[in-house]
């Protein structure tokens, strides 16, 4: 296998994709190969949402997710003197090997055959995939691996979940160790006794000339998930193509770097749920250069197979606009306002279609910016997908058709034989009345906590101070004006100004992030027309394992804005024993110079390490001792290094960050605190100018408002 080295601006990291997805299934669970045949066909039909290579062959990645054809494996192994006793005993890996490297083949195997047979589950052998290479383009030609199949079966009584698990952890285990091998090329599709894996750098109408199974009758399935991938701004590669292991998804998930980072931070947990002392062995929960899709299957897998109905993890995972929402009962907030404690949003916009082989589910972000149109037939087939009109013969009568709607999901029970709709899913999981109860008894509001207490006005600001936090005339009136007036800065349509890594001019160090802010293809949010989608709620507080629900969960302080006064971190400072807080410093003296810089860095991730061993909850970063004897180290710098050394050391789910600083007053500003760590910010000198545009109003702008009114505003 040729290996294409990437341009040298390109990062994993960046992998998005936007695709056409959908599924077909019987609702009556009969496996045939007329699912199949449908899905291949509705998926040649989403042809034109992917993308082609320059050779014209080439594609993005096309694939089936199906469930286990075992009778097309029942014949392989009885051709093989390996009978399969039971359907449900057989475990099917997919998995991509180096090509032309016999050294590292071998290796590879002897990994997966050990790490089976660590688990108790019998090996049966290896099945070379039948392929036809004829049909692809160069680039997927150069790049093809050797695509064979690990055989294995359980060989007790060992339940189907339990079963489905032991591959879980043979699956994680081959990764970590292929991973300190160093061997490249290689990539688990899918390792599961419920569902597998077929995909590639194909297009849609290679897929079934390239996989020469998927012509066999004997190839059957109850349902398939289908996708057609579009990388956007990316390399196409072979394992980057969809499905994944349970999931395909058309759009981006882009708050992947903080849902990767949280992952990480969560791998030190305490409460380990059903994997108990196996679960050092599941580590990393997400695997280290995937796609934004590849990031959400590993969380979606440990979710379900940690005890989690799919459905459930799903709504953990991708929850609905649920705080403004007029149709939603009590008892169906509290159950998403529990399940906020425990995890972030994934958002999109994204459609993600999924299944763990029993039941298979569609749903949208709440912003609801990608299409899913779905078909019920009076013969039990259901078609879902990126639009409409993907197959156009099927034999039965449609008796109900529909979409989904921001934050809305459906799904078919196989084993029950239902189609699932959004308002049934929903009672099903929500109706707890725990949910409610438990929040409460434990989730205290920030309004009760200052309740009756006077906020002090804001002090008149220092002069020295604005300058030494690079405050200019033209930013106030531009910016902080409109702000305080409750309206959006307005200015010419796009920035001249150079990209501060080239400027010759000191910038902030928020300038330096421009970029890195929706820079895929997605629309403007508007905040005023779609502020039911938006919420900026946070909590405050440690966040507790993934794996459990206790009614701990919900003791957080909880936030209706992330933008503080002072006099509401002087109440969070002097909180109860339940959330202890530490002040740190981040400043440093004059006196040292520049050198003065990285050592008192150093001494504030360990002694906001050091706070969290001691028992701290918040940990407030400020920067108010700043004056002619002290400098302060932008707030950016601070926070992100504190993030990410608690991130590292994994104890950052441990403790929220407050930062209460000078540096930060416009939006742009405020988004890359919290995209770097911060969970609430107190910008006291932008407050303090706010005062002095209201003391000195000569043009009347602000006539009739109240401070309060301003400040509330500007926040």
């Amino acid at each position: 296998m040729a290996k294409i080295i990437p341009s040298p601006l390109y990062s994993s990291e960046q992998e998005h994709d936007a695709c056409g997805v959908g599924l077909i299934a019987k609702l009556t669970g009969e496996r045939s190969s007329d699912v199949v045949n449908r899905a291949i066909t509705a998926l040649k039909a989403l042809a034109h949402r992917g993308a082609i290579d320059a050779d014209a062959v080439t594609g993005d990645g096309a694939g089936l997710l199906t469930q286990i054809p075992v009778e097309l494996f029942r014949e392989y192994l009885e051709a093989q003197k390996k009978p399969l006793f039971k359907d449900e005993d057989l475990g099917v890996g997919m998995l991509f090997l180096p090509s032309e490297d016999d050294y590292a083949q071998a290796h590879c195997k002897k990994i997966v055959e050990e790490a089976v047979k660590a688990e108790g589950i019998a090996w049966l052998g290896w099945r070379e995939v039948p392929t036809d290479s004829s049909c692809l383009g160069r680039k997927a030609l150069d790049t093809q691996p050797l695509i064979v199949q690990a055989l294995v079966a359980k060989k007790d009584e060992t339940s189907a979940d339990d079963f489905e698990r032991k591959l879980f952890l043979v699956q994680n285990t081959v990764q970590r160790k292929v991973l300190e091998a160093k061997i490249d090329g290689f990539y688990i599709c899918s390792f599961s006794s419920r569902t597998i894996v077929y995909k590639g750098l194909l297009t849609p109408a290679q897929l079934r000339k390239f996989f020469i199974d998927l012509k066999s009758p004997k190839f059957t399935s109850a349902f398939a998930i289908f996708h057609q991938r579009y990388s956007t701004n990316t390399f196409p590669t072979w394992h980057l193509a969809h499905p994944f292991r349970m999931m395909a998804h058309n759009g981006e998930i882009n708050t992947i770097r903080g849902n990767r980072n949280r992952m990480r931070a969560r791998e030190n947990s305490t409460a380990h749920g059903v994997w108990g002392d196996r679960f050092d062995d599941i580590k990393p929960l997400v695997q280290p250069s995937g796609s934004d899709s590849a990031s959400f299957d590993n969380a979606l897998q440990l979710l379900t197979l940690g005890g989690r109905n799919p459905l459930h993890a799903c709504m953990l995972m991708m929850p609905p606009a649920w705080e403004k929402d007029p149709s939603f009962c009590c008892e169906t907030k509290a159950f998403f306002r529990y399940h906020a404690c425990m995890m972030e949003p994934w958002d999109g916009p994204a459609a993600v279609v999924f299944t763990d082989g029993r039941i298979i589910g569609a749903t949208l972000d709440r912003n609801g910016l990608r299409p899913v149109r779905y078909k019920i037939f009076d013969d039990g087939y259901v078609i879902l997908g990126s639009e409409a009109g993907l197959v156009h013969d099927f034999p039965g009568k449609v008796v109900e058709s529909g979409r989904l709607g921001p934050g809305r999901m459906v799904a078919i029970d196989l084993i029950a034989g239902k189609f699932l709709r959004d308002h049934e899913i929903k009672a099903q999981f929500t109706s707890d009345p725990h949910y409610l109860s438990w929040c409460k008894e434990h989730l205290t509001d920030l309004a009760d906590l200052t309740a009756g207490s006077t906020p002090a006005a804001p002090a008149v600001p220092d002069i020295a101070a604005q300058i030494a936090f690079g405050y200019e005339s033209d930013e106030v009136e531009l910016i902080m004006t409109p702000l305080a007036e409750g309206l959006e800065p307005t200015g010419s349509m796009g920035e001249d100004t150079p990209l501060a890594v080239l400027s010759r001019r000191p910038r902030l160090l928020y300038t330096y992030f421009k970029q890195l802010f929706a820079q895929v293809t997605n629309p403007p949010i508007d905040p005023i027309r779609e502020h039911l989608v938006m919420s900026l709620e946070a909590d405050i507080g440690p966040e507790r394992n993934l794996l459990s629900e206790t009614p701990e969960h919900a003791r957080v302080i909880h936030l209706d804005s992330p933008f503080l006064l002072s006099h509401q971190v002087e109440a969070l400072t002097k909180l109860s024993s339940d959330f202890p807080a530490h002040t740190i410093d981040i400043t440093w003296p004059v006196s040292e110079g520049t050198a003065g810089l990285e050592p008192a860095i150093d001494r504030i991730c360990a002694e906001a390490e050091q706070a969290v061993d001691a028992g701290a909850r918040i940990i407030v970063l400020t920067d108010r001792a700043a004056d002619h004897d002290r400098v302060a180290i932008s707030a950016l710098l601070a926070t992100g290094s504190v993030h990410h050394h608690l991130t590292r050391r994994q104890k950052r789910m441990l403790t929220s960050l407050i930062v209460e600083n000078a540096e930060a007053r416009d939006t742009h500003q405020m988004a890359c605190l919290i995209g770097f760590g911060a969970t609430a910010i107190c910008p006291y000198l932008a407050h303090e100018s706010i005062r002095e545009l209201l003391e000195q109003d000569d043009k009347k702008i602000f006539e009739g408002m109240t401070l309060p009114n301003a400040l509330k505003r500007y926040n």
